[in-house]
């Protein structure tokens, strides 16, 4: 009895004594390592136009390298590449397929993409996934786009402008750091929870925030649980789509199961449901004199691995 008594109380105290051990859980990166992430997402938007409802599939595919060319105290200096990049819109039967890997000289679109393939550009990474800068991304589009004299000084600018809001640095640096701005700033124990806030910008400017909890430590990784809200930001300038002055009013969650390498700190796997309604408001303009409001809802899913 007072074996079965004592083995009993070992336990406890050892269940007590993991759970009240401290973890940091940050990014570990060797100067000259290369990092690697493979995300495929698929989007369904559904928007209703005149009473009529209209369905948008969108499957979204990259893979990215960053790797580390200086370490400054907290900070990670990177030279980070698209390695491939790949879209597919199906709207109402009709279907647009963009992808770097395609040799299609009348694919302009795919064409430009391809363009910007393993052409590095500059960014810097906090310990705990946070971006503090992203340079040259520009620059890279811009270079991708002289590569096709042939599309006119109209339409060029139209689809910069497109391109911009889609891979400029804002916009890469809100769609990045959702996925790894994941740590806590001090120490945790198992079960523990943390908050952060970031910034989407598009598809329309909105302000993120997630708790995070220590679900885990298994097999030489953290597993880590996210629920948060997403909110778009109502004084934001219009965007502009196609020519069109936009503004979108949004809201939706997240919920998010990742899997940290332990030594490391990079990403081994994340899957994140992600769920947005509201409308999007089309300003008056000559083309929609009066304008227009759109209502619409979002079920995004992505799976990224760190491969």
């Amino acid at each position: 009895m007072m074996k079965h008594f004592l083995y009993t109380l070992l336990f406890f105290i050892a269940a007590n004594y993991c759970n009240a051990q401290k973890f940091k859980p940050s990014l570990n990166l060797a100067k000259g390592n290369t990092y690697f992430l493979t995300t495929n997402a698929t989007s369904t938007i559904v928007q209703t136009m005149s009473g009529q409802q209209n369905t948008v599939n969108l499957a979204f595919n990259f893979r990215m390298a960053f790797k580390v060319t200086d370490i400054a105290d907290t900070v990670y200096n990177m030279e980070v590449s698209y390695q491939s990049l790949s879209m597919k819109m199906d709207i109402g039967g009709n279907t647009l397929d963009l992808d770097s890997k395609k040799n299609d000289p009348q694919d302009v679109p795919s064409s430009i993409i391809g363009a910007m393939m393993n052409k590095p550009f500059n960014l810097e990474m906090t310990k705990t996934g946070k971006i503090k800068s992203v340079q040259n991304i520009d620059k890279i589009v811009l270079e991708a786009m002289k590569s096709f004299p042939q599309i006119d000084s109209a339409r060029k600018e139209q689809v910069k402008a497109q391109f911009m809001q889609s891979f400029g640095p804002n916009a890469f640096k809100g769609s990045i750091e959702v996925g790894t701005a994941i740590f806590p700033d001090t120490p945790v124990s198992k079960e523990d929870k943390w908050a952060v806030k970031t910034q989407l910008e598009s598809p329309a400017k909105a302000a993120v925030s997630i708790t995070y909890q220590l679900a885990d430590i298994i097999e030489g990784n953290y597993l880590i649980h996210g629920e948060g809200t997403i909110v778009s930001d109502k004084n934001t300038e219009p965007a502009h789509i196609n020519g069109l002055p936009v503004k979108y009013n949004l809201n939706g969650s997240l919920i998010s199961d990742i899997r940290v390498d332990k030594a490391t700190g990079w990403i081994s796997e994340v899957k994140l449901k992600q769920a947005m309604m509201g409308e999007m408001q089309i300003l008056d303009n000559p083309q929609v004199p009066g304008g227009m409001t759109i209502p619409m809802t979002f079920n995004t899913d992505v799976n990224t691995t760190g491969k």
